[in-house]
């Protein structure tokens, strides 16, 4: 992270924030009020439509003459239909066994492939003493009472894998996901909770590179699936938008910009400038001290780039914009208003939505005195040659010595983020913070954390560091620039490509250029949503653009394959609703009611690990599944009773889909 050149010290500096902050917010207010609004109307809806199905399964079982079984604390009945057969399993092995209901309900789990039944529990895990788990597994298997819920209880080892009746499965499953729609999967675990979710968080003035895709698309899937477990989400950019780098590019425009070009092409011509000034800076030092030349002006030591006229002119320039000097701000704030319509279109491809943009610039300076009083009046400052420094290590080893103020009293990031942290909480009052930042950065998080759980902050505990890994190998083809926009048009290309060599199908689409974007994107956000998050992936171009396998390209046809079936048939809404399941007797019918049952099992999962891969792996082995389904389950000249069961099975399974991939922050395409 950039350390920042910032006197803390000078009451100017705070006034060139007020400036700063009046900028901002008149730039981002109306784009935010306009959000605002919308967000408020779609959760209306959302609340609307969750009132009411709420009691959907409920009023279901009753047409079947069946009651919710006795609920377990922890479950969800309501939302979630595999809670229902967990409370009904879980009372049946509490009359046996007379273990706590809890423990035997935390201890029943989905196991990995269907043919082990849909719910299996290991003895051992019900801490039973002095039993052998062999034998009672046996016993207990006997003794279980099925009932209307359950078709099967099967000792396996010290296991019991129970099996769900199916008829039952069909009713529940397939009707719930028609009714609830969108809002299938939806679990209430916190309602009345707040989340802050910061991600992304470009430098501005540059264009956004793929190095910022990974924080952008996990942090949108992040607050996405807050959301759909009820948490109420705040969604925030926080910009790099203050820096001695603003000086280098006033310097570097001044000598190589252009008018024209920033009108044509604002972001990529300053990021052009920005390489040039910097390439100056490095061969004055390197001529002038003979030392190496830097990688970067803006981020070198100092004293290896002092002997550079531009870099000074630039040092000159950012102190004019901290001392509030209005000709030096308005540069600064032209350059950092064009970056951010820029990245307002680049989020839009990617279906991410801000709440707010905040960034360094905005972090109060109050705040920053603040923070380091606490340091100080916690006595957890100590002065090394005049520079500020937190011990970590009294506190946990690993964490080490924390800079917290430069010799010449100039701030650092770890002050600002305590600052700008101080300030969320008492804006928000939130019940939980997550920081999507890249593994590089744990140390620093750690020590942020640490510090600010020092300071006596009892909400400190509430903050959440998510990390991943780090892409590589990916480049473009046409050059080495690595800028995002160029990842997705090269993709889109490829994309359109590929639908033309169905003339026919490629002749139905509406908008062949809109539908290739987004399969294109869907191809690029799936190859990085595949693997673990914290794992380094490798891009591949001919993986990634492949309509076979498990690719973005491969989840839109199956989302498009089905609601071609639905298009083409005459069959209503309510028909598939109230079908005949019982015609469903197929074994490829039976595997996929059951996976399309998992689904809200899934976002739970999810949840714990928060991991897109989760619902990547699942949406894939769906997929799998609808696909082995095609050549048996025909739809197309059966008997209109057989055909609406089946249909109405596809239609769940198409909404599950679109489900899925809306949660990874995907636009699933109606034909391509």
């Amino acid at each position: 992270m950039q350390i920042l050149k910032r006197t803390v010290s000078k009451p100017s500096a705070f006034f060139s924030l007020n400036l700063i902050k009046v900028s901002l917010t008149n730039l981002l207010i109306p784009l935010y009020r306009h959000h605002h609004c919308y967000y408020h109307h779609q959760h209306n809806i959302k609340s609307f439509s969750r009132t009411m199905s709420v009691s959907a399964i409920s009023d279901e079982l009753k047409k079947l003459g069946l009651s919710q079984p006795d609920p377990v604390k922890e479950s969800l009945p309501e939302y979630n239909i595999v809670d229902v057969f967990k409370n009904y399993i879980t009372d049946e092995l509490h009359r046996i066994t007379e273990a706590d209901k809890s423990i035997i309900f935390d201890a029943l789990d989905t196991p990995k492939v269907l043919d082990q039944g849909d719910i299996i529990v290991a003895l051992p895990r019900l801490r039973i003493k002095g039993i052998k788990p062999n034998e009672k597994s046996q016993e207990w298997a006997e003794q279980f009472n099925k009932g209307k819920f359950i078709s099967e209880a099967r000792p396996q080892g010290v296991f019991i894998q129970f099996f769900f009746n199916r008829s039952l499965v069909y009713d529940l499953v397939i009707k719930d996901v028609l009714k609830r729609k969108t809002e299938y999967g939806y679990l209430p675990l916190g309602v009345g909770k707040k989340a802050i979710v910061e991600f992304s968080s470009p430098n501005i003035a540059k264009p956004f590179h793929a190095g910022h895709l990974r924080s952008t698309i996990i942090g949108g899937f992040i607050s996405n699936l807050y959301e759909k477990l009820g948490w109420e989400v705040v969604r925030i950019n926080y910009l790099g938008d203050w820096g001695k780098q603003f000086g280098l590019l006033a310097v570097g425009f001044e000598k190589y910009g252009s008018e024209e070009q920033l009108a044509k092409d604002p972001i990529n011509h300053l990021f052009e400038v920005y390489v040039k000034v910097n390439n100056d800076v490095r061969e004055e030092a390197s001529e002038a001290t003979g030392e190496p030349a830097v990688a970067d002006a803006a981020d070198a030591d100092e004293k290896k780039v002092q002997a550079s006229s531009t870099n000074e002119k630039a040092r000159q320039f950012f102190r004019r914009m901290e001392d509030g000097d209005e000709s030096a701000l308005k540069i600064w704030r032209r350059f950092r208003d064009l970056s951010i319509d820029k990245y307002i279109d680049t989020y839009a491809r990617l279906n991410i939505k801000y709440d707010y943009y905040s960034g360094e610039s905005q972090v109060p300076q109050e705040k920053m005195k603040e923070a380091t009083k606490l340091f100080e009046d916690k006595g957890l400052v100590h002065v090394d040659r005049g520079a500020k420094l937190i011990d970590l290590t009294k506190f946990n080893k690993k964490l080490g010595k924390a800079l917290v103020e430069k010799s010449d009293g100039t701030s650092l990031y770890l002050t600002r983020d305590v600052g700008e942290a101080i300030k969320r909480y008492e804006t928000y009052k939130f019940d939980k913070m997550i920081y999507v930042i890249a593994s590089q950065q744990d140390l620093h998080c750690q020590q942020f954390f640490e510090i600010l759980k020092q300071m006596g902050f009892e909400w400190a505990k509430n903050l959440e560091h998510i990390n991943f890994g780090m892409v590589q190998g990916m480049s473009t083809r046409k050059g080495n620039v690595v800028f995002l926009d160029n990842i997705l048009q090269e993709t889109k290309e490829k994309m359109h490509d590929v639908m033309k060599k169905n003339a026919d199908k490629y002749a139905q689409i509406e908008e062949p250029d809109k539908i290739a974007e987004l399969v294109g994107i869907s191809a690029v956000m799936i190859q990085d949503f595949q693997s673990k998050r914290i794992l380094n992936y490798e891009f591949k171009w001919d993986r990634m653009t492949s309509f076979e396998g498990d690719t973005g390209p491969y989840l839109q046809y199956a989302h498009s394959r089905l609601s071609s079936m639905q298009r083409k048939s005459d069959i209503s809404e309510e028909e598939l609703e109230n079908a005949n399941f019982d015609l469903l007797t197929e074994p490829c019918a039976a595997n996929l009611v059951r996976t399309l049952l998992q689904y809200p099992d899934i976002i739970r999962r999810a949840s714990h690990n928060n991991e897109p891969s989760t619902i990547v792996t699942y949406l894939f082995t769906l997929c799998h599944i609808v696909s082995q389904c095609y050549d048996i389950l025909w739809v197309a000249g059966q008997e209109r009773e057989v055909a609406t069961a089946r249909l109405a099975l596809y239609a769940a399974t198409k909404q599950v889909i679109y489900n899925g991939m809306t949660l990874l922050g995907l636009t699933p395409v109606e034909r391509m």
